[in-house]
């Protein structure tokens, strides 16, 4: 019998005509980043620069670029403070060279207030000055000094037919818990874009989220207000500027151009909305307090926008938060891969109370309207995938789309209720919606669990979680491929199993236990940490997850195939192909 703690409390869905009324009221006293678009100039001594001065002095967290469009990017810096002269001006210049012999464009940005006023960053938005499908080198110049030279990708156009799309896909990257050097190794690999599924920093600074051999990193943090967790826009300030400093994540992100979403820790562990209390909440000293987690979330996102050159949509007319901002997008690679983002933390219930048996995680018990995505986004998502014209169409979801069961039969529970089987409801009618489109060459891409992961997406699943009495395996749909964490703590690490004889004897054994209870996933592993490389041509898809070191700070890391996967072109099917990626 089912047990019903939990679906006439928080589980129930209660949203009014002023949903997200005080996040937008607060809001309007945030004067957001967005992207501005620089002006000619026709002082050329502004490009000038003495090469023998160093780049890091002046740009502190050197530079990056997002936001691709068919004809241009989004190119950010941020200038140290020490540095910042109110009479200067931030030059940009890009080339089809790293020599800059042929440069394509040329402009400048001096608008002191705006740099002083977003933490001395600098969004620059050149759509419309670059050609599609196309690589460059960029840099700023600063006073006399040059950054360093980045790399960065417009998309092609999308009646374009590219042989081949490969991304770098990252998540999890908690500064505390570990060294970088897998983003040395994500530098240097042959990617055309960088895709980050979310959390990329972590909201403390005492080790909060970091496993029990934290202290052997040398990784301190001490945040502006004096707390051990997040309290302001100097807060998320701070965290930002910390991650960026590290010469690996700087390496990564000089060198190939992001798509970057966020998860729960770029603002505070598990958030959710309240509806109740139209404000957000999560794992927080003071998530009882409405008004201050409202201006909490608030400075976050401020934080973010100031910090990662995303393009997203803003108008700050918008009479909701659907119509005011727009995380959920996507991006057309030609005709080849349709690449859709969604927003899985503004409009998210609450998590459910209930004990997630299998009694209690199937869509027939959960109240109808209960969501994490809200109807418009999750309408807009089932829309863009099953009109998708593309021979790919791939959804970058920050949470486990599938479901992972512990147990077996009635004495099995789903764990993972920040992912989808927290949200079975909204997940069938996603599924349903997918399956009865007949959608071809489908791929999900997921984060957060800090695991590796190859599945099947079915239509339904054996048990409950998919609805009725115990339902047999559905239709196979498409495939999810899972990136592992940089260096967030894991299942294994968290069970100090990794190391030694131990790492060796569970690493196997966890990898059977969780297939063997999951028929629908393939591989499964939580021992390691690193990234995944994620390749689509017009014959297949390639999965490659990658193991790095995160115990040494060095670009002579280890590195290793963790696992490979292929998927041919109209098939539904996981070809494992590990053993000719080690070769």
């Amino acid at each position: 019998m089912a047990n019903d703690a939990g679906i006439g409390g928080r589980d129930e869905p209660s949203r009014g005509a002023d949903d997200h009324s005080a996040l937008l009221s607060t809001l309007d006293s945030h004067d957001l980043a967005t992207a501005v678009a620089p002006s000619e100039t026709s002082d050329a001594s502004v490009f000038d620069f003495d090469p023998q001065a160093d780049p890091a002095e002046t740009f502190p967290q050197s530079i990056a670029s997002g936001g691709p469009t068919p004809t241009g990017v989004i190119l950010w810096t941020r200038i140290a403070p020490d540095a910042f002269d109110a009479a200067a001006s931030l030059a940009v210049q890009v080339a089809t060279d790293a020599a800059f012999e042929d440069i394509v464009y040329s402009g400048v940005t001096d608008d002191d207030r705006r740099i002083r006023a977003h933490d001395h960053t600098v969004n620059v938005d050149l759509d419309g000055h670059l050609a599609p499908n196309q690589a460059y080198h960029y840099r700023f110049v600063y006073d006399g000094v040059a950054s360093k030279t980045g790399q960065c990708q417009t998309l092609p156009r999308p009646d374009d037919s590219p042989d081949s799309l490969r991304l770098g896909v990252l998540a999890c990257q908690n500064y505390q818990n570990g060294y970088y050097p897998a983003l040395h190794h994500v530098a240097e690999e042959d990617v055309d874009f960088l895709v980050h599924v979310g959390d990329s920093i972590y909201e403390s600074d005492d080790g909060h989220f970091s496993g029990p051999d934290t202290d052997e990193y040398d990784r301190e943090t001490s945040f502006p207000s004096g707390h051990d967790r997040v309290q302001d826009l100097d807060d998320y300030r701070y965290l930002y500027r910390k991650y960026r400093s590290d010469e690996f994540y700087q390496e990564a992100l000089e060198s190939h151009t992001l798509i970057a979403s966020w998860d729960d820790h770029e603002f505070v562990n598990d958030l959710y909305w309240d509806d109740r209390r139209d404000a957000p909440a999560g794992d927080h000293p003071r998530a009882d307090d409405p008004a201050f987690m409202t201006d909490l979330v608030a400075d976050a996102m401020h934080a973010w926008w100031e910090y990662m050159p995303a393009r997203v949509e803003y108008d700050p007319n918008g009479d909701s938060l659907q119509e005011r901002f727009r995380l959920w997008r996507s991006f057309a690679f030609g005709d080849l891969v349709t690449l859709v983002m969604t927003d899985e933390r503004l409009f998210r219930d609450p998590p459910r109370e209930a004990i997630p048996t299998v009694d209690n995680v199937g869509p027939q018990y959960e109240p109808p309207g209960r969501t994490m995505l809200g109807e418009q986004q999750r309408e807009w998502l089932i829309d863009t995938i099953t009109e998708s014209t593309s021979t790919w169409t791939v959804w970058a979801d920050e949470v486990l789309t599938v479901p992972l069961r512990l147990g077996s039969g009635p004495l099995s529970i789903y764990p993972v209720q920040g992912g989808w089987d927290g949200y079975t409801r909204e997940r069938q009618r996603i599924t349903e919606s997918i399956g009865a489109a007949d959608v071809d060459n489908y791929v999900t891409l997921t984060g957060d669990m800090h695991c590796y992961v190859a599945a099947y997406q079915q239509t339904s699943y054996p048990g409950r979680v998919s609805g009725g009495e115990g339902v047999a395996r559905g239709d196979r749909i498409g495939v999810e491929f899972m990136t592992p964490a940089v260096t967030s703590l894991n299942i294994a690490e968290a069970l100090r199993l990794t190391r030694g004889w131990r790492g060796r004897l569970t690493e196997p054994l966890l990898t059977w236990l969780v297939t063997a209870m999951n028929p629908h996933i393939d591989f499964f592993d939580s021992h390691n940490w690193g990234y995944s490389v994620v390749e689509f041509t017009r014959d297949d898809c390639t999965y490659v997850g990658y193991a790095v070191d995160k115990t040494v700070n060095s670009p002579d890391a280890d590195r290793s195939v963790v696992t490979a996967y292929r998927v041919p072109e109209g098939a539904v099917e996981l070809e494992d192909v590990t053993d000719e990626y080690r070769e």
